[in-house]
């Protein structure tokens, strides 16, 4: 067994909507990434290569490949999930926290917990999200942007 974990968080800038865990949540604001900026995918990423020994995700898809700009990030966690099957890798289970003043999350987390289910290949009740606030402190918690933190057990 293997564990890794993953951080990632992006700036707020134009847009009506923010993805996370490749759920569209309405918003006034969207984020500022090179892909779409989905930073519980991006976060889940990096904690499965890690815990594979095999680096982050900038290193798998970097911000300077124009392949990769606007790219769904569920495009990038499922070849993630196929580079550790190919290593005889499979995650166990997942735990992550999304970090952010607004938007209200909690209404979406059973549709993110079922989407990376499906890209992960696992059940829903191998993953666990929880969404959290700062109290107002810190870039979070003065509605600059959304951070997130994920956690993976990864068996052959």
């Amino acid at each position: 067994m293997r564990i890794g974990h993953g951080y990632d968080a992006h700036r707020f800038g134009p847009g009506d909507l923010v993805l996370l865990g490749g759920v569209a949540i309405p918003h006034e604001q969207g984020l500022i990434a090179h892909s779409d900026g989905d930073v519980l995918i991006h976060a889940l990423c990096d904690a499965l290569l890690g815990a594979a020994g095999l680096g982050d995700i900038g290193r798998h898809f970097p911000d300077t490949d124009p392949a990769f700009e606007g790219i769904d990030s569920r495009v990038l966690l499922r070849k993630v999930v196929e580079e550790l099957r190919q290593r005889g890798f499979r995650a166990g289970n997942v735990d992550a926290t999304v970090i952010a003043q607004r938007p209200r999350l909690g209404a979406y987390i059973p549709a993110m917990q079922e989407r990376l289910a499906e890209d992960l290949g696992i059940g829903v009740s191998q993953v666990n999200i929880k969404a959290t606030t700062t109290e107002k402190m810190g870039f979070t918690g003065r509605g600059e942007g959304i951070a997130a933190h994920a956690v993976v057990l990864l068996h052959d």
